[in-house]
C-alpha cells in the first residue's frame, strides 16, 4: 500500500520520530494522490537524470497539507542530491539567501516554503541566482559600494506555496514547472488513514477508516492527525475500538459530520449571525471572529469555499443555504433578485 504526505510537524511527541519517518513516502510511486503532478514531476527528474543535469526550478502550490514538503524530499531523493530546507518568512534579508545560495553544492536541491514571503531583496536576487546560477554581493555603503558577482553551483529550486498569487511575476516565470496540488477524494484519504494506522498500530475497520477520512477535509495532514487523536482515545478508553471510538474522538475534539472544526463553525456563525449571511469583507469577518485574515483566507476559507458552505463574490463572502442547513438555522427571506446562494448553483 502506498505512503500518506506529511504530517505536521506540531503534531509529533516523543517516541514518534520512526513513525514520521515511516509515513514520508521516498518515492513517487509511493506517494498517494496527486496523480497527474506525479507523472509530470516522474517526466522532469528522469529527463533531467538521463541527461545530468539538474531539472528546472519547480513550484508547488496548494492549499496547507497536501504533501508539498514531502513531494520536496521525494525530488532529492529521485535525484540522489542533497536536500536544503527553509522557510520564506527567516529570509529577510538578501544577505540570509546569499549565505544559502553560495553553500549550495552542483546538483542540491533548495526548498524554500512558503516562498511568497521571501522579502523583495532576497526574492529579486532570487531571479538571477535561478536563471544564471549567480549572486551579486553588495560590499561597502553610500557611493563607494560596489558590487560583486559570486558564480553558484547549478542547483533545483523548489518552492512552496499556499498563495501564488503573492508570488512577484519575474519570480513566477522563472519556475520551469508549476504543480497546482488539488484537494484529496475520500477513497484516496481511506488508503492514507489505513496506512497510517497500520504504523501507529491502531485496531480500525474500513468504516472507521472511511470516517475519518471523510472528516479529514481533504487534506492527508488532518487526516494523518485525527488517526493519532484516535490512537489516543483508544489508548486512555481501551475498551473502545472502531467506528465507535472514531465518533467519539472527533466529538471529543470538536470536528462535525461534514469536517467543520470549531474556527469553521464560528466563521459561519458570525457570517450569518451579525452579518445577515453577507455579503462581507474578509477583514471585517476576520475581526468579528477574532482571528488574522490569513488564517482566514488561507487555512479555513478554502475548504468551506470548496465544501459550497460559502461563495466569494465581488461584494464579500456570503454564506451559502448549505451553511444555513449544517448549522441547523433558518434561511433569511431576501426580496426577488437577491436569492441565497444555493450549492447546486454555484
Amino acid at each position: 500500500m502506498a505512503s500518506p504526505g506529511p504530517l505536521d510537524p506540531a503534531d509529533s511527541v516523543p517516541g514518534d520520530e520512526q513513525f514520521d519517518a515511516a509515513l514520508r513516502p521516498a518515492r513517487l510511486d509511493d506517494f498517494i494522490g496527486q496523480d497527474l503532478t506525479k507523472r509530470q514531476l516522474s517526466v522532469l527528474l528522469e529527463a533531467a537524470k538521463r541527461r545530468g543535469v539538474s531539472p528546472d526550478h519547480i513550484l508547488l502550490a496548494g492549499p496547507p497539507g497536501l504533501g508539498k514538503t514531502t513531494l520536496s524530499m521525494i525530488v532529492a531523493n529521485t535525484l540522489g542530491a542533497s536536500l536544503r530546507v527553509t522557510s520564506g518568512p527567516t529570509i529577510t534579508h538578501a544577505g540570509d539567501l546569499a549565505s544559502i545560495l553560495t553553500s549550495l553544492l552542483p546538483g542540491d536541491v533548495l526548498f524554500i516554503d512558503e516562498i511568497h514571503r521571501v522579502a523583495k531583496p532576497a526574492a529579486e536576487m532570487l531571479y538571477l541566482a535561478m536563471e544564471d546560477f549567480r549572486v551579486d554581493v553588495i560590499v561597502g555603503k553610500g557611493p563607494g559600494a560596489s558590487s560583486i558577482p559570486l558564480e553558484i553551483s547549478p542547483f533545483t529550486l523548489v518552492g512552496a506555496t499556499t498563495r501564488s498569487g503573492l508570488l512577484p511575476a519575474p519570480l513566477r516565470d522563472r519556475f520551469g514547472f508549476t504543480a497546482n496540488l488539488e484537494f484529496y477524494p475520500a477513497h484516496e484519504l481511506s488508503q492514507l488513514v489505513a496506512r497510517t494506522a497500520a504504523i501507529l498500530e491502531v485496531n480500525l475497520d474500513e468504516s472507521a477508516l472511511d470516517e475519518i477520512a471523510r472528516r479529514s477535509r481533504g487534506t492527508p495532514r488532518i487526516a494523518n492527525r485525527l488517526v493519532r487523536r484516535v490512537r489516543d482515545y483508544i489508548t486512555v478508553h481501551p475498551g473502545m475500538s472502531g467506528i465507535n471510538a472514531v465518533s467519539e474522538t472527533l466529538t471529543l475534539y470538536d470536528v462535525d459530520q461534514a469536517g467543520l472544526d470549531r474556527l469553521d463553525r464560528s466563521v459561519l456563525t458570525t457570517l450569518i449571525d451579525s452579518f445577515a449571511g453577507g455579503p462581507v469583507g474578509l477583514g471585517s469577518l476576520a475581526l468579528a471572529v477574532g482571528e488574522e485574515a490569513e488564517t482566514i483566507e488561507s487555512v479555513v476559507e478554502p475548504f468551506l469555499v470548496r465544501g459550497g458552505f460559502v461563495a466569494r463574490t465581488t461584494r464579500g463572502r456570503v454564506a451559502t443555504a448549505l451553511a444555513y442547513r449544517h448549522l441547523g438555522r433558518r434561511e433569511p427571506h431576501r426580496p426577488e433578485g437577491e436569492a441565497l446562494f444555493d450549492t447546486d448553483t454555484l
